[in-house]
């Protein structure tokens, strides 16, 4: 991506929930934002990590040994191979940070999974996105 991205603005215009969308890719890692509501359900990441921070609301991440809290402005890491289910009670956005090789929903596969095409998709960002020259 060569533009300057509004993470929080591109979520809020997401229309699907758990849908996550890539807006940049860092090395072998992408960028993700996605609006949530309910429970993803529970799976795991074999290989990858995966970071949540929540941009608006809060999201719950349940996992065998532990339950997490975030609010907006706070993140936290699920280590590799651990089992976690996001859960939001009302609407929430959150940027992902995630290697390429994860699945959207690991080991599980539900209607709500979404392929990495899915997630590469384009979407209207005319009003999210803008181009920024930086002279020097």
């Amino acid at each position: 991506m060569t533009s300057v991205a509004s993470p929080g603005r591109i979520a809020a215009a997401l229309t699907e929930l758990w849908s996550p969308q890539v807006i940049a890719e860092v090395d072998d890692a992408y960028v993700k934002v996605a609006k949530v509501q309910g429970s993803l359900g529970w799976h795991a990441h074999a290989g990858e990590d995966e970071l949540f921070l929540v941009l608006r609301g809060t999201l719950r991440i349940e996992m065998e040994a532990r339950t997490v809290a975030l609010r907006e402005g706070e993140l936290f890491v699920v280590p590799k191979g651990v089992r976690h289910n996001p859960v939001a009670a009302e609407e929430c956005h959150a940027l992902l940070f995630e290697k390429k090789s994860t699945l959207h929903t690991g080991d599980l596969v539900t209607d709500r999974t979404r392929s990495l095409d899915e997630q590469l998709r384009p979407i209207a960002l005319a009003a999210t996105v803008h181009p920024r020259e930086h002279g020097g």
